[in-house]
């Protein structure tokens, strides 16, 4: 097990957001929106959500799980960040995260939504706890990140998104993409003090 940055709160030290079969209502989200050819599903069950596909480079060049609108939002303030528990394959990964904008509603505006993500890695084995502090989260549009002065709120998570793209968090490629068969458990997401 490995955290990505600082230190490492141990499972039981935040909130729960998901774990197990609370996986149940995410969906698949893949490149074949924008005219790519990958494929892939998500299935939850008592070890959490599997994701698995098969990755084409060609086209759009992402595959992807993403849950349910929470309603009402998500308000983590209290907390820095969220700690995934994964068994991964050696790729790198992204999270990303929709917020509802409570006044304007802007950010549903922008074609492709705006998120806010963060790349982490994987062991090629075994289970990767990883922490990803919300001050390391980058606005993003379609995997380009914008150069806005943009501050991440986290009163008003909406969605929770894994992603395996062949962009990184700050636009270029993705040193972990590998394109071929994928297959990731993600067994718990939990907010972090």
């Amino acid at each position: 097990m490995q955290a990505e940055q600082g230190t490492m709160p141990q499972p039981g030290d935040g909130l729960e957001i998901v774990a197990g079969a609370g996986f149940s209502g995410w969906s698949t989200l893949n490149d074949v929106i924008m005219g790519g050819r990958s494929s892939g599903w998500c299935s939850a069950g008592s070890d959490g959500l599997v994701m698995e596909a098969q990755v084409v480079a060609e086209g759009g060049g992402f595959v992807s799980c993403r849950s349910p609108d929470f309603v009402p939002p998500l308000d983590l303030s209290a907390y820095r960040g969220l700690a995934l528990e994964l068994d991964g394959d050696g790729r790198r990964y992204k999270l990303a995260i929709a917020c509802a904008d409570r006044v304007t509603g802007a950010a549903e505006l922008i074609p492709g939504g705006l998120r806010w993500v963060a790349e982490f890695g994987t062991e090629p084995s075994g289970t990767t706890r990883v922490v990803l502090p919300f001050q390391r989260l980058t606005a993003s549009v379609r995997a380009r990140p914008l150069g806005l002065p943009l501050r991440f709120d986290p009163r008003r998570i909406r969605r929770l998104q894994i992603l395996h793209s062949r962009f990184n968090d700050s636009g270029g490629p993705n040193p972990g993409f590998r394109a071929g068969p994928l297959r990731l458990v993600i067994r718990r997401i939990e907010a972090v003090a």
